[in-house]
């Protein structure tokens, strides 16, 4: 953990609550498919083409709650913060509010973007991105570049453009 990454692509890190979807939605935009997943014990990775110029690195990093101590030990040249929420599990919105305040007062982290990814929306009763935002305090955020939007890792919804918004929140950080 913690070692120099050899890509020259920019590094993003991906975080979230345990079955916030954050495998799911990683591997529907590196195959296009959905994947069995089970929970993450230490992280994924892989490389995200955008076009034919750009690509990003991705870590999915695990996200149960004995793992998350270890988070800062993947913001190395942490160029984005991707945080993803179940939007429909309102009861863990306070927790995962703890996760992401947590995280973003580490120094690596200090003008990194963050892009929230609030996903599922394809399920019933979900939180519209106006509830999420609140529930996180992102509006607590404005000493740093952020974005919010829906997306849908099993149905791929949203995802390529959310990571194309990633790509110009690094651009502009």
């Amino acid at each position: 953990m913690g070692q120099a990454r050899s890509s020259t692509s920019p590094q993003v890190i991906l975080m979230g609550l345990d079955s916030a979807g954050k495998s799911t939605l990683l591997a529907r935009l590196l195959t296009g498919q959905v994947m069995e997943t089970s929970p993450t014990i230490g992280f994924n990775v892989g490389d995200l083409d955008l076009d034919k110029k750009t690509s990003l690195t991705v870590w999915d990093v695990g996200g149960q709650k004995s793992m998350r101590p270890n988070w800062r030990y993947y913001l190395e040249d942490c160029k984005a913060l991707v945080f993803v929420v179940d939007s429909s599990d309102r009861a863990r919105m306070p927790e995962a509010r703890k996760a992401l305040r947590k995280i973003l007062v580490e120094e690596k982290l200090a003008n990194v973007p963050l892009m929230v990814l609030a996903n599922k929306k394809d399920l019933p009763n979900c939180m519209t991105i106006r509830e999420i935002s609140s529930e996180l305090g992102l509006d607590n955020y404005n000493d740093r570049l952020w974005e919010i939007q829906a997306c849908s890792g099993l149905k791929g919804l949203g995802l390529l453009q959310a990571f194309n918004s990633v790509n110009k929140l690094i651009k502009r950080s």
